[in-house]
C-alpha cells in the first residue's frame, strides 16, 4: 500500500465557510487568551472566594458524577439491552435535559423539588431534606443537566458491545450480576470513562440551573461558574482568569478523550506481545488424514471441596439429553450421554434458534429440556449447565485464556487457586497450556478456538453447544483443532449439538446427523446414511452431491426443473423423490456418447475448480438441471474443457441413488 494518501482540495463553496466556522469557534477564545492579565493570575486564582467557589465546585461536581453512575449506569444498560414499550419517551426524557435551557431546568427542578414542588414537601416533612439553596440543591441541579452524557455515552458503548460475550458467561454459569461486573462494564470501560469525564466537565461548569434552583450563596452553593458571574460586575480581569481556569479543565478533558476511549476493548489491538503463530501440524505415518493423536496429561482432579453452586448433582457424570421444542422450531431430540449431533440446513432453517432455545435465550423458540434426571425448563441460562461456544468464540478480550477458562469454574464459587489450576490442566490437554497468560488478540484463530473449547469444557456442562467453531479458520488450523475436538468430545459425558456446514466436520465428529428445514427435523440419522441417502437437496449438494427433486412417472422421474431422469429403480407413479448422483458417476465427452448410457444430454462448461488432486466441472444444459462432474486433469486436458466448451453428459442409470421424500 502506497504510504501517500491522496489529496483532495476542496471547493472554495464547502472550504470557505468552514474555515469560517473554526474563526467563529476560535475567536472567542483567543479572546479570553489575549484579555488575561497573566501578571495577576495567581493572585486571581487563590483570592479566597476563587478558592472557596473551586472547593464547592470540586464537591459538587464528584457528587454528581457519583449520582450519575449510581442512576446512570443501570439506565444506559436497560436503554441498550432490554426492549420495553415506551423506550423511546424514556430515552427523550434522557436526552431532554441536554436541549433544555439551563434556566428552564432550574424551574422544573423548582417545581418537582422545591417546598412547593411535587415532592418537596413530602421530603422536607418526612426527612428534613431541603434541596433549595443548599449544596444538595446544587448537586441536584448539576446531576440533572449532567446525566444525560453518561447514560448516552455509555448506552452507545453497550450498544457496540456485542452480546454474545454476555450470553456466554451466562452459559458458563455466571449470574446476571455477575456478567455485568465481570464481562459487561470492562469492556465498555473506554465509553464510561469518557462518558464520566464528560458529565464531570458539564457539572463542573454547570450555571444556569443552579443559579435558578439552588440560589447563589457563598460557601453554599456559589460555584465557580457562579462566581465568574459576579466577578465580571466589579471584576472583570478576575473573571477573566477564573473562566481561563474553567477553560483550561474543558480543554484538558476533551484532548484526553480525543480518539483514546472510543469503542470497546474487543475492537482494540493488543500491541504487548505479537500473535503467537499456529504450532506446525504434528506428522503422522498415516498421513494428512489421521493427524497424530495429542499427548494428554490425566483428567483434571475434582474439587477436593464440594461444590456450592447447588447445579451438579450425583448423577455419575453421565446426562442423556430429551428436549422438546416448539414455537418457531418444532421437534424432539433425544440422545445418550456421549452423543454428538451434528446440525445442518440451509440459512434460516432454524440452526441457531435451536442452540439458542436450548439456553433459554430466545423468545422465538421454547425448549422443555431434560439433562440427565434433572428438569432445567424453567431455570435461567445461567443455571442450566449448557455451555456455548458461539462462532467467533466470544473469549472476554480483557482477561487472559486463564482466566477465560478458569471463569465458568469461579462463576460456581470454585476457590480461585483451584479454579487455576484446573483452567491450567485443560489448557494443556488442549495444546495451549503455554499461552495461558496471553490475551485472546494475541492468540492465533486456532489458539483462541481451542482456549473457547477448553472453557466450556472446564466448566464441566451437561449440554455442549458449538455454532460453527471452525469456521473462521484456514484449512490446516481447522483439521488441527477438529482432531483436537473429537479427541475430547470422546470423552464428553454430555450430548454436544454441532451446528455445521461443513460436510467434513458432520461425518467426521457427529455420531448423528440432525437436518433441519423451516424449523422442523427433515433427517435424523447416522452420517453414513445421510451420506448415502440425503433427504434435502440442499444437504445432497453439502456432501458435494447432485440432487434433483422430481415426481415418479412411468418408468424415471420427471424432473421439478424440467427435463426426465431414467432410472433403474421403479416408483409408483406420483411419489414424490430426490436422485442423487455423485459427481465421479458423470461422463463428460465432446460428442454425443454411444452405448449404455440411458440420460443423456448436451450443455456447456461454466467453470472449472480444483478438489484435491482431481477437478470439478460445472455443466449447464438447457435439458437437465445444472450438473457437477469430477474428472481428472488429465481428462480435462484430453477434452480441452474450458468455461465455455460445448460438451456432452451421461449418467447410467443404475449410478443414481432414489430418496423418496
Amino acid at each position: 500500500m502506497s504510504r501517500f494518501r491522496t489529496r483532495t482540495r476542496p471547493p472554495v463553496a464547502l472550504a470557505l465557510p468552514a474555515l469560517l466556522a473554526v474563526a467563529f469557534l476560535l475567536l472567542p477564545l483567543i479572546g479570553i487568551l489575549t484579555r488575561t492579565q497573566w501578571s495577576e493570575l495567581g493572585e486571581h486564582l487563590t483570592s479566597p472566594g476563587v478558592v472557596e467557589a473551586l472547593r464547592l465546585s470540586a464537591v459538587v461536581s464528584l457528587w454528581a458524577l457519583g449520582l450519575s453512575l449510581v442512576l446512570g449506569v443501570p439506565l444506559a444498560w436497560l436503554l441498550a439491552r432490554v426492549p420495553f414499550k415506551g423506550k423511546a419517551l424514556v430515552r427523550s426524557l434522557v436526552l431532554l435535559p441536554m436541549v433544555l435551557p439551563p434556566t428552564v431546568g432550574g424551574v422544573a427542578l423548582l417545581l418537582g423539588f422545591g417546598r412547593r414542588g411535587l415532592l418537596g414537601p413530602w421530603l422536607e416533612g418526612t426527612f428534613g431534606i431541603t434541596l433549595p439553596f443548599h449544596t444538595s440543591g446544587a448537586v441536584v441541579a448539576a446531576t440533572f443537566v449532567a446525566m444525560p452524557f453518561l447514560v448516552i455515552s455509555l448506552e452507545g458503548a453497550l450498544g457496540g458491545l456485542k452480546q454474545s460475550y454476555e450470553e456466554t458467561a451466562a452459559s458458563l454459569g455466571a449470574s446476571p450480576v455477575r456478567v455485568f461486573f465481570t464481562v459487561t462494564l470492562p469492556m465498555v470501560a473506554p465509553g464510561l470513562i469518557a462518558g464520566a469525564a464528560l458529565t464531570w466537565a458539564r457539572a463542573l461548569g454547570e450555571f444556569g440551573a443552579t443559579i435558578t434552583f439552588a440560589g447563589n450563596l457563598p460557601g453554599t452553593t456559589q460555584t465557580l461558574p457562579l462566581q465568574v458571574y459576579l466577578l465580571l460586575q466589579d471584576q472583570p480581569e478576575a473573571a477573566t482568569s477564573v473562566s481561563l481556569l474553567l477553560l483550561a479543565v474543558a480543554m484538558g478533558v476533551l484532548i484526553a478523550l480525543r480518539g483514546r476511549w472510543t469503542g470497546t476493548p474487543a475492537d482494540r489491538k493488543a500491541a504487548e506481545l505479537p500473535p503467537v503463530a499456529e504450532e506446525p501440524a504434528p506428522t503422522a505415518a498415516a498421513g494428512p488424514a489421521a493427524p497424530a493423536k495429542l499427548a494428554e496429561p490425566a483428567e483434571p482432579a475434582e474439587p477436593t471441596t464440594p461444590d456450592t453452586s447447588g447445579a451438579a448433582p450425583r448423577d455419575g457424570g453421565r446426562w442423556p439429553l430429551h428436549a422438546t421444542v416448539t414455537g418457531f422450531n418444532r421437534l424432539t431430540l433425544d440422545a445418550e450421554p456421549g452423543t454428538t449431533i451434528a446440525v445442518v440446513g440451509e440459512n434460516g432453517a432454524g440452526k441457531t434458534t435451536l442452540l439458542r432455545a436450548l439456553l433459554g435465550l430466545t423468545p422465538r423458540a421454547h425448549a422443555e429440556l431434560r439433562l440427565g434426571d434433572t428438569d432445567v425448563t424453567a431455570l435461567p441460562p445461567h443455571k442450566r449447565q449448557v455451555a456455548w461456544v458461539p462462532q467467533d468464540g466470544a473469549l472476554f478480550p480483557h482477561l487472559s485464556a486463564l482466566a477465560n477458562t478458569a471463569y465458568g469454574l469461579r462463576a460456581r464459587r470454585v476457590p480461585r487457586a483451584e479454579a487455576r489450576a484446573r483452567a491450567q490442566a485443560w489448557l494443556d490437554r488442549l495444546g495451549v497450556g503455554h499461552l495461558a497468560h496471553r490475551k485472546p488478540a494475541q492468540l492465533s484463530g486456532g489458539q483462541a478456538q481451542r482456549v473457547a473449547l477448553a472453557r466450556a469444557l472446564a466448566a464441566r456442562p451437561r449440554l455442549l453447544l458449538l455454532d460453527e467453531p471452525l469456521a473462521a479458520l484456514d484449512q490446516t488450523t481447522r483439521a488441527r483443532v477438529r482432531h483436537t475436538l473429537r479427541t475430547h468430545l470422546a470423552e464428553f459425558g454430555g450430548v454436544c449439538l454441532i451446528v455445521t456446514h461443513d460436510p467434513v466436520e458432520a461425518v467426521s465428529l457427529a455420531d448423528r446427523v440432525l437436518v433441519l428445514a423451516d424449523g422442523q427435523t427433515l433427517q435424523d440419522a447416522p452420517p453414513v446414511e445421510v451420506t448415502r441417502h440425503p433427504r434435502s437437496p440442499w444437504v445432497a449438494r453439502m456432501l458435494g452431491r447432485n440432487a434433483w427433486q422430481g415426481t415418479a412417472s412411468e418408468g424415471g422421474l420427471a424432473l421439478a426443473a424440467g427435463g426426465r431422469l431414467v432410472l433403474a429403480e421403479e416408483l409408483p407413479d406420483g411419489v414424490p423423490a430426490l436422485a442423487i448422483i455423485a459427481p465421479e458417476a458423470v461422463s463428460v465427452h465432446r460428442e454425443r456418447p454411444a452405448g449404455s448410457p440411458r440420460n443423456v444430454w448436451p450443455g456447456t462448461v461454466r467453470e472449472i475448480t480444483a478438489l484435491g488432486s482431481r477437478l470439478r466441472v460445472l455443466i449447464g444444459s438447457a435439458e437437465a438441471p445444472d450438473l457437477v462432474a469430477e474428472i481428472t486433469p488429465d481428462a480435462a486436458a484430453e477434452l480441452g474443457l474450458a468455461d465455455g466448451v460445448r460438451v456432452w453428459t451421461s449418467v447410467k442409470a443404475t449410478e443414481i441413488t432414489l430418496v423418496r421424500l
